[in-house]
């Protein structure tokens, strides 16, 4: 039996004596609580078993996972959620499109009511005066970050964005300190993009975090970050998460980065570059 045949308790049970201390304290959390370990980011994990970020993926991968978002998706399996695409709030399943909106416009405003101005506005003054910036985010989230960068560059804003995740560390390591990250990753615990604040880190650039963990490993790398607060989802962060929270974080943000003043005329010229494309 291959490793995503055997269940995760099973795996864990049999794994368990080979295990070090502080491994243990984390099993011993999933094997009593497998229900909320599969609504937990890493660092979650890591604080309710009182061991740190890098125990857990260490007893993860001790048992054969390659991390513990494979882990987690196997054990939500094994539990019989249906992670991909379906509801799991608290409130009975929408039945109308009404009903769904309502519930996104609830967490919008919960979002809205958790955004630190002071943050957002720091936010935007450190986007206006960066000599670059890098936006990075990998998989389901990467076309917010290309969005975001083109949106950036309609504001005059020199933006690097990429599909590709080489491609945004590459331009990073080219980058200096007077550029600026803005990372987005909903678990919060894209390697990628860890990898892509860690090298902007060592080139001395200041960085900005939209994820939807508070506790998470990207949130302690940033210098700022804009939590995405969503109480009741609509769907499970596995694969289908909705980019509408994301995206109204971020019109916010843009907002404010425009309105300051930009070179005169820089904006102006790419409007009417834009206008030959538009009846």
């Amino acid at each position: 039996m291959n490793q995503e045949d055997a269940l995760v308790i099973d795996t864990i049970r049999e794994n368990y004596q080979q295990m070090f201390a502080a491994e243990k304290k984390v099993a011993d959390y999933i094997l009593e609580h497998p229900d909320q370990v599969v609504s937990s980011s890493v660092s979650e994990l890591a604080e309710l078993s009182g061991v740190s970020d890098a125990t857990v993926i260490r007893m993860c991968k001790h048992l054969g996972y390659q991390g513990f978002y494979q882990m987690k998706i196997n054990l939500a399996r094994d539990l019989g959620q249906h992670q991909l695409v379906g509801y799991r709030g608290d409130q009975n399943n929408p039945d109308t499109a009404k009903e769904i909106l309502q519930g996104i416009a609830r967490n919008l405003l919960n979002t809205a009511s958790r955004l630190d101005m002071n943050v957002v506005l720091s936010c935007a003054r450190l986007i206006r005066e960066s000599e670059m910036v890098h936006v990075a985010a990998v998989g389901n989230t990467s076309p917010v970050a290309i969005d975001l960068g083109f949106r950036l560059g309609r504001l005059g804003i020199r933006t690097s964005s990429a599909l590709i995740p080489e491609y945004f560390l590459s331009n990073i390591s080219l980058g200096s300190r007077r550029d600026v990250i803005v990372a987005i990753s909903h678990s919060g615990s894209s390697r990628q993009v860890l990898q892509a604040l860690e090298l902007g880190r060592e080139k001395g650039m200041k960085s900005i975090v939209i994820t939807g963990a508070a506790r998470s490993p990207v949130s302690q790398l940033a210098d700022y970050t804009m939590y995405i607060s969503v109480e009741d989802p609509l769907y499970t962060e596995f694969g289908a998460i909705s980019h509408v929270y994301a995206m109204a974080v971020i019109d916010a943000l843009l907002y404010f980065v425009a309105n300051a003043e930009r070179e005169p005329g820089s904006v102006d010229r790419l409007e009417m570059l834009l206008a030959e494309y538009k009846l």
